[in-house]
């Protein structure tokens, strides 16, 4: 598969003074795709429900190409996994400016997600129904 394909609409309300979206908005946007594709469907239909269950973002990195803002329509957010481990992923954001993926990259990012055990409070290592599931969504060759 490689990509993962997120249509989500940034708020007016999302914008600040500069009449772009912020990066606390920004940041939202990116877990709001994130969302799409660990919460969904797809993940339950795979056995990978237990992500669903508990999962944290231990670093995000965000870079910013050109504004974003919100003009009432949807924003594509391709997202893939670059990187597995035992017990943390890595995944990959591209934000386009507008619906297609001819519209202008806006916004790159990149989130380490620890799957995380609420109960005991502590980090878990990945089940294999969960780790064959992100590998369907792998653009690297990163695995360990």
């Amino acid at each position: 598969m490689g990509l993962f394909m997120a249509q989500v609409r940034p708020r007016w309300s999302d914008m600040d003074v500069y009449g772009h979206v912020n990066h606390a908005n920004t940041v939202t946007l990116l877990e709001e795709a994130r969302i799409a594709l660990l919460f969904g469907e797809a993940a339950r239909h795979a056995g990978a429900e237990g992500i669903a269950r508990g999962v944290v973002v231990a670093r995000i990195v965000v870079d910013y190409h050109a504004p974003l803002v919100a003009d009432g329509g949807s924003v594509r957010i391709a997202l893939s996994v670059r990187e597995m481990r035992h017990a943390s992923f890595t995944m990959d954001y591209e934000v386009h400016s507008g619906p297609s993926e001819d519209d202008p990259v806006a916004v790159t990012a990149e989130t380490m997600l620890v799957p995380y055990d609420l109960a005991n409070g502590r980090p878990r290592r990945m089940s294999d129904a969960e780790k064959d599931f992100l590998a369907a969504w792998r653009s690297g060759s990163n695995c360990a």
